[in-house]
């Protein structure tokens, strides 16, 4: 029996979106499939204490020896998947379907003389509509929630002849859960009517129902007769909780094949669902590698051509429609070529609006997810980060191994508010404690080799001076953070341990293997020249340049390319794209205080905490300008000294200046006023 541990997916790695899981055995036979509103809550429960754990399910996770899971819109597409995978694999754990059951559908019997709603499994028959699948307690509540708003009969052949016999209704004619055309409250007409707008609700019309209750209740609140105004308001809330928890995946002649991706620079996961009669039918996933230089319109061509081109059983599927992110090369001669596989004419479009469109972002979403799991795996696995730092070092011909590397990027826009970011990574995983974001003003911030230079020298210097007070307490035999203390009596130099003062944190730990910086040539010859020039010779340093990932050295002509397939490749961009990540952060942070202005900036000594003081107290800037030293005092905090000052600065800035009172503080971002 296997451990459930060796397989547990991450929590983080799991979404919290609705969908359908499936555990499969070593064999790779899928054993068990599930549904769940929460596909975090529900996996993580698997994997809880198996004391807790029921008997079967106990069986079924040691059993099996690895899960996986698709994520879909709502939780009606979800069971629908359930379904249509429990029918396909018959897990031999999912005992409640493993017959020829069916989930049950909400049937009207519209071929009847006095149309019937009423629940039906099994086959179907003709001049009946079907809408569904559902639970069964899901297809109780909707079916009782609709017959209050659309009263159609749901008794059985027997119950119905009694009531025509003895001129009296059953219970639900009394509940006015029933229009009882059993006894002529209603004509067959009208009946036959109120099962065809019941049908036109389920159909997708909801929106056309409801709108009409809403204008009835609104003439009822007009007429002040608010009893009807009351009925009517719930049967609106009703018919509006069945239409959100009832919603049509597509209309029911829809058939088509669903695409989509997401991608990086080296690879791309895939997504498809087949949508068959209206709904969600299966689902495939792939994460390929990308070719060099491959677009998205060649990717998405050479993904048709291999699931339609290899497999007869899925030609022998094709649809009417296949939709897909983006438009592929040669479109026309792909749609001719899929219309022979099919031997009908098929469409291939890209859905621009509408149900479709809403079903693509879903399975963008599971390519989402697919890629980011791929990539949670793949870096956390040992063996595969000891080779990526292995052809690293081979690649790139370093003496040393790659124990610490440091990743720098700048971030600005246009020049503004220029910032860079350092992070770290100790054997192949990220430390981020060690992680550091740097402000850049002044010449330093005229470009990013210019930053570059600015940051890699401060780091280093601050690196040298700690090494530097680290040898010297050594040769004194002191630690760095302990003061050496005389004593009075005889004048003898003794170390007193401080045990009250911490002692001061260590500023970038120790030097790295390896600097990676983000971009090419100039920013690599940028930091190798803010290393000369410090005298530190035994850290290497290399580039990345985002668009070919070509890896850069110093003072080199040409890039060194690493195979687009390999690990230490693969390692570098992710490095990269985390001091990206981290840079773009603090810029935006950054550039969000930046633009908050106030005319209270720039008077010395005021703080935070004191301007506001100071605006509680006087209610406007305005009133602060025309204020004296005596009343500014008055405002908590602010002394002598400081109102001074403040009245000094609004004199040295023209405090009669109408334009100046008039927007004296201003969010740049939301044009927000903060102070008037």
């Amino acid at each position: 029996m296997a451990d459930p541990a060796s397989y547990r997916p991450q929590t983080g790695e799991i979404p919290t979106n609705p969908g359908v899981y499936r555990f499969r055995d070593p064999h790779g036979r899928v054993i068990y499939v599930g549904k769940a509103k929460n596909l975090r809550s529900r996996l993580n429960s698997y994997f809880a204490n198996p004391a807790g754990l029921l008997p079967k399910t106990h069986a079924m996770v040691h059993a099996a020896s690895s899960v996986e899971w698709t994520v879909v819109g709502s939780e009606l597409e979800s069971l629908q998947l359930e379904y249509t995978w429990i029918k396909e694999f018959k897990p031999r754990f999912n005992v409640v379907f493993r017959d020829d059951k069916t989930y049950p559908y909400l049937a009207v019997t519209m071929g009847e003389k006095l149309p019937r709603v009423q629940v039906m499994r099994g086959e179907r028959r003709k001049g009946t509509r079907y809408f569904g699948p559902y639970t069964a307690g899901a297809i109780r509540e909707t079916m009782d929630t609709l017959l209050r708003v659309f009263p159609v009969r749901s008794c059985s052949a027997g119950v119905l002849k009694r009531a025509q016999a003895s001129g009296r209704p059953c219970l639900l004619g009394y509940i006015d859960k029933c229009s009882a055309p059993c006894v002529g409250r209603v004509t067959p007409e009208e009946h036959r009517a109120l099962a065809e707008d019941f049908c036109a609700f389920m159909g997708g019309e909801a929106k056309r129902f409801i709108g009409r209750l809403e204008k009835e209740m609104a003439a009822a609140v007009a007429t002040l007769d608010y009893e009807r105004a009351a009925r009517l308001r719930d049967d609106i809330v009703a018919l509006r909780k069945v239409f959100e928890r009832n919603a049509v995946v597509l209309a029911e002649d829809t058939d088509a094949d669903i695409f989509a991706l997401h991608e990086d620079e080296l690879e791309a996961a895939v997504q498809v669902f087949h949508v068959r009669g209206g709904r969600v039918r299966g689902q495939r996933g792939w994460v390929v590698e990308k070719v060099e230089d491959s677009t998205t319109p060649d990717l998405v061509e050479h993904l048709l051509q291999q699931v339609y081109g290899e497999d007869a059983e899925v030609q022998g599927r094709l649809p009417r429609e296949v939709l897909v992110p983006v438009e592929p090369s040669n479109a026309p001669e792909l749609a001719v070529w899929l219309g022979g596989l099919r031997g009908a004419k098929v469409d291939i479009r890209v859905p621009q609006r509408g149900d479709k469109a809403a079903l693509m972002t879903t399975v963008r979403e599971n390519a989402e997810h697919a890629l980011k799991l791929h990539k949670t795996r793949r870096a956390g696995d040992l063996t595969v980060r000891s080779q990526a730092l292995q052809e690293l070092q081979e690649a790139l011909e370093l003496p040393v191994p790659l124990l610490r590397i440091e990743c720098y990027d700048v971030s600005h826009v246009q020049g503004t508010n220029v910032v860079a970011s350092m992070v770290v990574v100790e054997d192949g995983l990220p430390k981020k404690s060690d992680y550091r974001k740097f402000s850049i003003t002044g010449a330093a911030a005229a470009d990013d080799t210019a930053a570059m230079h600015d940051v890699l020298t401060r780091r280093f210097r601050h690196y040298l001076l700690d090494k530097t007070a680290q040898v010297e307490a050594s040769e004194l035999g002191t630690d760095a953070a302990t003061p050496a203390v005389a004593d009075g009596a005889g004048g003898a130099d003794l170390s007193v341990a401080d045990t009250t003062t911490p002692a001061p944190r260590a500023k970038f730990a120790y030097p790295p293997n390896l600097v990676v910086v983000d971009g090419g040539k100039p920013q690599v010859n940028a930091a190798a020249r803010a290393l000369a020039g410090l005298g530190v010779d035994d850290v290497y340093v290399v580039g990345l340049a985002k668009r070919l990932e070509e890896v850069w050295l110093p003072d080199s002509d040409f890039p060194v390319i690493l195979p687009r397939s390999s690990q230490g490749l693969y390692m570098l961009q992710r490095i990269r794209d985390e001091a990206h990540r981290f840079a773009i952060s603090f810029h935006r942070q950054k550039r969000g205080k930046a633009m908050t202005v106030s005319a209270l900036d720039g008077v010395p000594g005021l703080g935070e905490s004191k301007r506001k003081a100071l605006l509680a107290h006087f209610g406007s800037v305005k009133k602060i300008k025309a204020a004296s030293v005596e009343e500014l005092t008055a405002a908590k905090g602010i002394g002598p000294a400081l109102a001074a000052a403040i009245v000094t600065h609004f004199s040295a800035n023209g405090a009669g200046s109408d334009s100046a009172d008039a927007v004296p503080a201003i969010n740049m971002t939301t044009g927000e006023v903060l102070e008037t």
